[in-house]
């Protein structure tokens, strides 16, 4: 069985940051005990239970996977030790969240990328959004900069140049479709699509409403140089935890490559 708890958004929002999860040792650096580690629902959460149930023991990791929907909580919870590691992020991400929230987690082991895409309900190619078009996006500091430069590599808008990861809609330069933008909590982008013309959805959020990335996307981010590949992480000082140094080991073994290429058919992309 799936060792997971699914832990909702609404239950986020109440405050409960503990989330009822015992320590258990599972922040604790050198610890015997399992190793708990936070992860989105998908892809991570399924990578993370391929190992579980294949190679971990082998290694003798007691691995335990603790599933969030939010990309908050996660950071919290490695902060405080409630669970020992974390993987849902790219570095943009965390650098934003470190700086913003005075923690200090760090990236372990790179593990994928997913890439973001421009979907639609109404139209079938980017060119096809007419003048005046509603596009959804993703709310928080880095998805919101990297989905307006996806759609600036794509032609749609040109941004001010050197805008980096905190790029909003003020910093458009031009705007020949007069698009606009509609910001929502990423989780929310692809729930959006039958009330706007078009959203940009992250490659998880993506994968858990059914859409496939590799075909639906009207345009999608290239893997090439690309900063935002997901890892896992730890708060610092945790690195060599020999538990983590055996999931690192794990997560970029050819046998989670050839998962990774199995399942998600080119929607997710291994970066080792």
């Amino acid at each position: 069985m799936r060792n997971t708890a699914k832990i909702t958004t609404a239950v986020l929002a109440a405050g409960a940051l503990t989330l009822g999860l015992s320590a258990c040792g599972a922040g604790e650096s050198g610890s015997d005990g399992p190793l708990i580690v936070a992860a989105s629902p998908v892809p991570h959460a399924e990578i993370l239970t391929y190992v579980k149930d294949n190679l971990a023991q082998k290694e003798g990791l007691d691995l335990q996977v603790k599933e969030f929907t939010d990309y908050v909580t996660p950071n919290t919870a490695t902060q405080d030790g409630s669970v020992g590691a974390n993987y849902f992020q790219n570095k943009p991400y965390l650098d934003d969240f470190n700086k913003k929230n005075g923690t200090d987690i760090v990236p372990v082991v790179t593990v994928h990328l997913e890439p973001l895409g421009l979907y639609s309900n109404k139209a079938e190619k980017a060119d096809d959004l007419k003048s005046g078009a509603t596009v959804a996006i993703p709310n928080d500091t880095v998805n919101e900069a990297r989905a307006l430069k996806l759609l600036a590599a794509n032609g749609l808008i040109t941004l001010k140049e050197g805008v980096g990861n905190e790029a909003t809609p003020a910093d458009i330069t031009d705007n020949p479709k007069k698009l606009t933008f509609k910001e929502l909590e990423a989780a929310q982008t692809p729930r959006s699509l039958d009330d706007v013309d078009a959203a940009v959805v992250n490659g998880n959020y993506a994968i858990e409403s059914d859409l496939e990335p590799s075909k639906d996307a009207l345009v999608l981010e290239s893997p090439k140089d690309n900063p935002y590949g997901n890892f896992l992480a730890v708060k610092k000082g945790d690195e060599d935890d020999p538990r983590v140094k055996k999931l690192a080991k794990l997560l970029t073994s050819p046998e989670v490559k050839k998962f990774i290429e199995d399942k998600y058919a080119g929607s997710v992309l291994a970066s080792f």
